[in-house]
């Protein structure tokens, strides 16, 4: 690795942590540049993965507040999200890597939509399902039941899975968009973290440009979160969806 290619990397990672910590989408910054640093998609994508693991993690320091007022949702979904992270990552190392690529794209413009159309949803499932509340354990079974395969798919690839779950948090009638973005990044940790261990085993991780970039992501993960705590809720809202609509025009495009 060059130090041209080095200095590319960290202030990448440092532009997708904080990406990763405002809205989502740091993975399609971390993927790309790796790609362009040489890496095989599927060694790029495990790297991306472990590049974005402490950017996530360090984040959530920026959270404590907001995580600290729903400690059993956390808990709950947290566990769920351990155990489809890692049947996900057993699927990425077993799929070719063209049949994923092409899936990538639809799932972000199916994600991007529903985080878009979320207010809409929300009122359907509340006259379906009654009123939804995290306090109440129906709640979280249905929270979990979503979440697992958010997960599996956080696992499997991981971009734009902060999309999926800001979505699935607003269908399930958060409303606070600082709460949604700690749970985001914690549900988005656990993933990560049993999908290395998965990775690690597997071999497929390269270990230099994840080193580096790790360190990005810590730098950007948490100045991202400490700002995006002190932006307007729908100024953050809307820059979630054009970052999706960009990141599933890219994928369209590529």
């Amino acid at each position: 690795m060059t130090l041209a290619q080095a200095g590319f990397l960290l202030t990448t990672a440092i532009i997708g942590g904080a990406l990763t910590a405002i809205a989502g989408g740091g993975g399609f910054v971390l993927f790309p540049a790796l790609i362009f640093a040489g890496l095989p998609s599927i060694n790029a994508n495990a790297t991306a993965t472990v590049a974005g693991w402490l950017g996530c993690g360090v984040s959530l320091a920026a959270y404590r507040d907001e995580l600290s007022a729903q400690r059993r949702i956390s808990v709950v979904l947290g566990s769920i999200s351990l155990i489809g992270a890692t049947v996900g990552a057993v699927l990425l190392i077993y799929t070719p890597t063209v049949a994923f690529d092409r899936l990538v794209p639809y799932l972000l413009l199916f994600s991007t939509l529903l985080f878009a159309g979320g207010g809409k949803i929300t009122s359907w499932l509340h006259s379906h399902l009654g009123e939804l509340n995290q306090a109440s354990w129906r709640s979280l079974i249905i929270a979990s039941f979503i979440q697992f395969f958010i997960a599996v798919y956080g696992g499997f690839y991981g971009a734009g899975v902060a999309i999926l779950i800001l979505a699935a948090l607003e269908m399930l009638g958060m409303k606070d968009i600082h709460k949604m973005n700690a749970l985001k990044m914690l549900l988005m940790t656990c993933m990560s973290s049993f999908a290395v261990i998965t990775f690690a085993i597997a071999g497929v991780i390269v270990w230099q440009p994840a080193i580096l970039m790790m360190l990005g992501t810590i730098i950007g993960g948490y100045g991202g979160a400490y700002y995006a705590r002190r932006l307007k809720q729908h100024l953050i809202k809307h820059f979630v969806i054009v970052v999706g609509f960009l990141m599933t025009c890219y994928f369209f495009i590529r």
